[in-house]
């Protein structure tokens, strides 16, 4: 597989320096990311980079994911308007290995001479010190190069400027680069376009300091149709830790982008072939309503991400509010992804010391509960089968009891087809 071409036909080429395409098509080539270890989950904007080193390894070269421990410390200016908080090492640490096991799921680190590896700029970084830096890394990239990069001159120009530390990011990255040419014969580094900056300062102290050619390689930031930012829902950022982001919400996200998005997003996130792709798109366009563009990408990234079982769950869970879900369905659900699903239809709270003893649907659906105004109409509706209780239908004679708590707490009422009501017992 061309790794170029690949990457081209899915719009994941930004800005490539002369001699990359020769360099990948001459001899297995080593090549770099860097990701920031401040948090302990990476998340869906780091995806794009991700592919470029899945890509990467399918076309017989040789991934390498730096873990930033040390740069972590520091603070990267790129795409950012103020300085961060820093971490400590035992948190970086934690961090990094966290984001390992994350890495683990779309890279093969056991696959002889092109396996991925991992590699922690702290542990080259940490004994150098201030002098040796300078001397050794400093005078070899002038301050007014430093100066003309443009994330370092959007910081200057504002109201809050920048400080010594992240203006040398830059000279930390490139030695990174440098390090890693030198001891690891990594010649490619590679980015999202925000990087490009920095890695092409990599490339230049490679020049500068060991005389030898070096490459750099950047995908496009990636942007929705409509100019929002990729890569946040409401609840916030997506994360790939389900802890942070659970398989339902990540595979909600995926499920509620726009035709425009998911057109582009399925060739950027998935492993799917022009010729399997292709056809979906053709198809999504006969049918729009039937969004199997969107259902192609969700099941793609999050059997990926989390796993087969997960994705079916979150299937399943979507089609609860469609009226296809089952008694069963709604036991599995987490109350996590219970609350989700349910995110925005009415709730109320009850003693749960109402239940202890066997309590008749009439007067649950009046009496404890607001659902119905009546129990005339209760009565009615629930004599009609309109009334559900956790999927399941009612009779005049259904009694509540707290066997039938989903996690222990909650109760779901359906009035007819499409009014939902969640009870939560207290």
């Amino acid at each position: 597989m061309n790794f170029i071409e690949e990457l081209r036909w899915r719009g994941m080429v930004q800005d490539m320096t002369p001699g990359t395409e020769e360099q990948l098509l001459k001899e297995m080539t080593l090549a770099y990311i860097g990701y920031d270890p401040t948090s302990d989950s990476l998340h869906i904007g780091n995806l794009a980079t991700i592919m470029m080193l899945v890509h990467f390894q399918r076309s017989g070269h040789k991934p390498f994911a730096l873990v930033g421990g040390a740069t972590g410390m520091i603070g990267d200016p790129s795409g950012k308007s103020e300085e961060r908080n820093l971490l400590e090492e035992k948190a970086l640490r934690h961090n990094q290995n966290c984001i390992q096991k994350q890495l683990e799921k779309f890279l093969d680190f056991n696959c002889g001479d092109n396996a991925a590896e991992m590699v922690n700029n702290f542990d080259w970084m940490k004994e150098f010190s201030f002098l040796d830096f300078l001397r050794d890394v400093g005078k070899h990239i002038t301050v007014n190069y430093m100066i003309a990069k443009d994330s370092v001159k959007k910081r200057m120009e504002s109201g809050s400027g920048i400080s010594f530390t992240e203006f040398t990011y830059q000279l930390v990255q490139g030695y990174d680069f440098c390090w890693l040419f030198e001891h690891r014969k990594v010649k490619l580094q590679m980015g999202g376009s925000d990087q490009w900056g920095n890695i092409v300062t990599g490339t230049e102290l490679i020049r500068r300091k060991l005389g030898s050619e070096a490459y750099a390689l950047t995908c496009p930031l990636i942007t929705k149709a409509d100019g929002g930012k990729f890569g946040k829902s409401e609840a916030g950022n997506v994360w790939l830790d389900q802890k942070k982001t659970s398989p339902y919400r990540f595979y909600q996200f995926w499920l509620n982008t726009s035709d425009a998005d998911a057109a582009e997003y399925i060739k950027k996130f998935t492993l799917l072939t022009r010729e399997e792709i292709e056809p979906i798109i053709h198809q999504h366009q006969q049918m729009p309503h039937l969004r199997m563009l969107q259902k192609a990408l969700a099941k793609d990234i999050t059997i990926r991400v989390h796993s087969e079982e997960d994705y079916l769950a979150a299937v399943e869970a979507s089609e609860i509010l469609f009226g296809k879900g089952t008694t069963e369905t709604l036991k599995n659900l987490t109350e996590e992804t219970l609350l989700a699903v349910f995110e925005g239809v009415p709730q109320s709270e009850m003693d749960k010391n109402e239940i202890l003893k066997p309590v008749n649907i009439i007067d649950f659906l009046v009496d404890l509960t607001p659902i119905f105004p009546s129990k005339g109409e209760a009565r009615r509706m629930v004599k009609e089968g309109g009334v559900q209780i956790n999927k399941e239908k009612t009779g005049e004679g259904f009694t509540i009891t707290t066997d039938l708590l989903l996690n222990n707490k909650y109760l779901l009422v359906q009035k007819g087809k499409k009014n939902y009501f969640l009870v939560k017992i207290i």
